[in-house]
């Protein structure tokens, strides 16, 4: 099922068959859209990484409990090692490059991935990437899969997602404004707080309806689209957008 949030914090739940803009229901105009800018893991790829593991080999079980409350919309994982002394730093790094190896040893393309990039192509419209893994990780993804995205921005381009920074970066890289912009991503703390710091169009990939009115109430995030497959986007961007060159 296709969702189309207001960016005004009004929900719309469409029927599977209709993608509706707020736009469209008052001027009949279509916004724009000229780049879309995608998350990696658990969008462009299907998530194997068990980040909740990774996060107590890291923080410890008590740590990781306690942050994990205090932290309803999710752990910020590399903000927590920041703070860190270097020698544990080192330790925790080494602890995600670990999972990290694991995911790209398991490493599968979305599908809807590269068919909805050879939409984007058909159409001009530009493709980029960040995420929070290594940049490594990107280049094994683009090798095994034949599908490049550029600018393709990994956790080595500070400050990372959720800073707005990388976004804007692509953007300005593109000669294109942000919003005229879409992000998407499966993460509402890092993806869509990302696109909307930036001023970008937002859309959330929930495939398994992990996320509900509670979520984008409390984080204060509110994707202006949702989606449970990556195979929708192509008729929300057709539906919503002008795709024009």
């Amino acid at each position: 099922m296709t969702f189309l949030l207001s960016r005004t914090f009004i929900s719309l739940t469409l029927r599977p068959s209709c993608s509706i803009s707020m736009a469209n229901l008052t001027t009949n105009a279509k916004s724009r859209l000229r780049g879309v800018v995608f998350d990696m893991d658990g969008t462009l790829t299907v998530p194997v990484i068990d980040f909740a593991a990774m996060y107590r080999a890291v923080l410890g079980e008590d740590a990781y409990k306690r942050i994990k409350a205090e932290s309803p919309s999710g752990i910020d994982i590399l903000h927590h090692i920041e703070s860190w002394s270097p020698d544990k730093q080192q330790k925790a790094y080494e602890i995600i490059a670990d999972y990290e190896k694991q995911g790209i040893d398991k490493l599968q393309i979305m599908p809807g991935a590269a068919e909805l990039c050879g939409f984007l192509d058909s159409k001009k419209i530009k493709r980029g990437l960040i995420t929070r893994n290594v940049q490594k990780a990107i280049d094994i993804f683009h090798q095994r899969f034949e599908v490049i995205f550029s600018p393709a921005l990994g956790r080595e381009f500070r400050p990372y997602k959720p800073n707005p920074d990388p976004l804007l970066h692509i953007c300005s890289a593109w000669d294109i404004q942000p919003n005229e912009v879409m992000m998407v991503g499966d993460s509402l703390k890092d993806d869509i707080a990302c696109g909307k710091r930036a001023g970008a169009f937002t859309c959330l990939l929930d495939e398994t309806g992990r996320y509900g009115p509670d979520d984008f109430s409390v984080s204060g995030l509110q994707p202006d689209f949702k989606v449970d497959s990556l195979s929708k986007v192509q008729n929300l961007l057709e539906t919503n957008f002008d795709l024009n060159p």
